[in-house]
């Protein structure tokens, strides 16, 4: 009869234990669930409706579920910097404020590069939130944010040659930093930088995302900057017929506009 009370019981525990199990797994996959609608939703206001405070509401939703899932890591990263660089910054207050969003940005990628070091958005993100601190800053004030923008871009083109926002900042950084002589880069550590690695990383960014208007519009300048006009009308004239995809479009497009009354004649 002792047998057959222990055996009954080893059943009970068995059965138990198989039923916590499910359960957990089952909690499990709705929280998965969850974040998956949570990160479409912010998605489609990030990226379509170009509402960031939603987008950063539905993705912190996400970040409450699991706080160590690279997706919502790199997005939040990217949403700091989205609703930043449209804050006020004409005063002292206002351009800490700013300069608050840019750092949590910064805090949001490296999360995104240790839960995974193997991605490449998390690189990306990192060497955004550097350029816009090294921009507020002063980039001849940031070296070491500079180098190591440069640094996170070569390492994400090296996870993924695909991904067009590595190739834009890597040119942008060799763009702005060409804003001053080499001579006076050199010593810095900075002499690396130069316009026609700038245009060859736009030209690749455009490639892979061909109707992104910054890209166009930032390599256009470049190609002024280099005297070569025919190939900043051709970007210029090109950006008139692309859709919206960014929020700061209409702008880009006056602002192309703008430059190509400018050059028509050079």
């Amino acid at each position: 009869m002792k047998q057959v009370s222990t055996f009954l019981l080893l059943i009970f525990i068995i059965g138990l234990f198989a039923v916590t199990t499910v359960v957990a797994a089952t909690a499990a996959a709705d929280d998965s669930s969850s974040v998956g609608i949570l990160i479409a939703e912010g998605n489609n206001f990030a990226e379509k409706t170009f509402n960031n405070q939603m987008a950063l509401e539905k993705y912190n939703e996400a970040l409450a579920i699991d706080s160590t899932d690279y997706n919502i890591l790199w997005r939040l990263s990217r949403t700091y910097v989205d609703i930043g660089e449209h804050l006020a910054n004409k005063t002292d207050a206002e351009k800490k404020k700013q300069l608050e969003w840019y750092e949590k940005s910064l805090n949001f990628a490296k999360k995104a590069i240790a839960v995974n070091p193997k991605g490449a958005m998390g690189y990306i993100r990192e060497a955004i939130a550097n350029g816009r601190i090294a921009l507020f800053r002063g980039v001849f004030e940031s070296l070491s944010l500079v180098k190591q923008t440069r640094a996170d871009c070569e390492k994400a083109i090296s996870i993924d040659t695909t991904e067009p926002s590595a190739y834009y900042v890597l040119g942008r950084t060799n763009a702005k930093l060409c804003e001053k002589p080499k001579f006076i880069r050199w010593p810095l550590g900075i002499g690396w930088a130069n316009m026609d690695d700038a245009v060859k990383n736009y030209e690749r960014a455009i490639v892979l995302r061909p109707n992104f208007i910054m890209y166009r519009l930032d390599c256009a300048r470049a190609y002024v900057e280099m005297d070569e006009y025919g190939k900043a009308r051709e970007h210029l004239v090109t950006i008139s017929t692309l859709p919206q995809e960014d929020e700061d479009d209409n702008i880009f497009r006056k602002e192309a506009a703008k430059l190509f009354e400018k050059i028509k004649d050079k």
